[in-house]
């Protein structure tokens, strides 16, 4: 652990910034998609891509940017991720056809990965384990969490009153902002590893073998999920997959040293993230085009409807330390998915004719209060025990639990949603109008939602069975860097 300096606190506010537009630019086009959709005459998959785009090569190469930053210096990593974060922005909200949006939506993610894992690399060693951690931490996890709501309703608030491609030009004066505060107030670091080795097949492969997983989820309701292209997608997954296992118990060098999974938290608290995750994209995807094409709400309005999500995380994520405290980070662990739960189970009974304050707005509490817990609970768990050497790899696993989980998640609901309704349509017995168009959609993002509560059920019930309450005397892990299990 670095020696604290006496403006950490300003320090942590310059990495929760960063990590807050990190976080805002995987949810910010979401209320935008209609606009960019008219723009482009983008078809449902092609404005999915948009979103996938982002959160799967940020995803992706998350392993990549954390033992980027252990190798190579965590502040040096930080800055040419922000650097190259803002010029895709800027090039994103110049883009001229759907395509060329799409592959630089790729690019921006790519630079998160490098920015992210850092970031919260260096929040790891300027604290101290504990209480004083957990309350960083805290602070930490209540950005990642709140800022999908957050940028809902910036996204909004831009497209409405100025333009779609003002969700990426905000990025610019901000991330300029940034880099220049954190290029006088981070502390240095150069690599403790006595080697700079990158296992780039290891990365290629793992951010591969998602690509492709997503791809097949995506393409399988139009191909079928019985069509050779689909069986491709996913044949083409699990050699890249295994491929991936075998190069990092092999090599000497590799990207994830498998004896760090020897963590059992650690283990078990990306198991519980990556379906929290996966369930919490539903409800701002799904959501926000529920109260804009269902109940006919404005982008802005959309925006503001979902402000109560992050007040209630912060709230949560405030007092959740003080709880950890006093009763362990695995009884948070478990209740906390049960409120997302209930939110998503509330929200698959959303009627056509619905209304916001009976219909919307309770689940949007109890999203709050459960992402809260979990997203905070979870961060504090994954990265408790783990040697200042390995904080980057840790940092980059969880990050790559968050989006690969919600690149995943959204792909598997937006397809589950999108074969709900096209089967209502099959079976109307009256010609389809503009009514049952709205009505099949509704059906979709029930049996959307309904599926996200069960990913929400699912990480309670990991957390239950695997995450074990650490005992005090407990030392940070220590992986070698070639360690591999068996």
């Amino acid at each position: 652990m670095i020696e604290k300096a006496k403006n950490h606190w300003l320090i942590l506010v310059i990495l929760a910034a960063a990590q807050l537009m990190v976080v805002l630019d995987s949810s910010v086009v979401n209320v935008a998609l209609p606009a960019v959709q008219h723009s482009f005459g983008l078809t449902a998959s092609g404005l999915q891509w948009i979103v996938t785009a982002y959160t799967l090569t940020f995803g992706g190469f998350l392993l990549f940017g954390g033992r980027a930053a252990d190798l190579f210096g965590r502040k040096k990593m930080f800055l040419i991720g922000i650097t190259l974060f803002v010029i895709a922005s800027l090039i994103d909200g110049l883009s001229a056809n759907g395509t060329m949006l799409i592959v630089l939506r790729a690019i921006q993610g790519f630079a998160a990965a490098l920015m992210s894992p850092a970031a919260l690399s260096i929040v790891l060693i300027t604290y101290r384990e504990g209480h004083e951690r957990n309350t960083a931490l805290s602070i930490w996890g209540s950005v990642a969490a709140g800022g999908a709501a957050i940028g809902v309703l910036l996204g909004g608030v831009l497209t409405q009153y100025l333009n779609w491609r003002w969700n990426f030009f905000i990025n610019i004066p901000i991330g300029i902002t940034i880099f220049f505060a954190a290029w006088r107030l981070l502390p240095a670091h150069e690599s403790e590893e006595t080697h700079t080795s990158l296992d780039l097949p290891g990365a290629i492969s793992v951010t591969g073998a998602a690509l492709l997983l997503v791809s097949g989820i995506v393409e399988a309701p139009t191909n079928g999920w019985g069509s050779f292209s689909t069986i491709a997608y996913f044949v083409g997954a699990a050699i890249l997959l295994i491929f991936f296992i075998i190069n990092e118990s092999r090599t000497k060098r590799p990207l994830i040293p498998l004896g760090i999974f020897r963590n059992r938290n650690l283990t078990g608290a990306n198991l519980v993230v990556f379906p929290v995750v996966a369930s919490m994209f539903s409800t701002f995807f799904f959501g926000s085009l529920y109260l804009q094409e269902v109940l006919h709400f404005d982008p802005v309005k959309t925006g503001i409807s979902f402000l109560v999500t992050p007040i209630m995380i912060a709230l949560t994520a405030t007092n959740v330390p003080r709880i950890i405290k006093r009763v362990g980070f695995k009884p948070v662990l478990v209740v906390g998915p049960l409120f997302i739960f209930a939110a998503l189970q509330y929200l698959s009974h959303a009627p056509v004719d619905g209304n916001y304050f009976t219909n919307v707005l309770p689940a949007l509490i109890l999203l709050g209060i459960g992402g809260g817990a979990s997203f905070v609970t979870g961060t504090i768990t994954a990265t408790t025990g783990v040697a200042p050497q390995l904080s980057g790899l840790a940092s980059g696993l969880l990050n790559t639990a968050q989006q690969v989980g919600g690149s995943l998640g959204l792909a598997i609901l937006t397809g589950v949603a999108t074969s709900k309704a096209a089967d209502y349509i099959k079976h109307l017995k009256t010609v389809p109008n503009e009514l049952t168009a709205i009505a099949a959609q509704v059906q979709g993002m029930h049996a959307g939602f309904f599926v996200g509560s069960c990913f929400a059920l699912g990480a309670s019930i990991i957390a239950l069975l695997v995450i074990k309450a650490p005992k005090k005397s407990a030392t940070p892990m220590n992986v070698p860097a070639g360690a591999h299990l068996g």
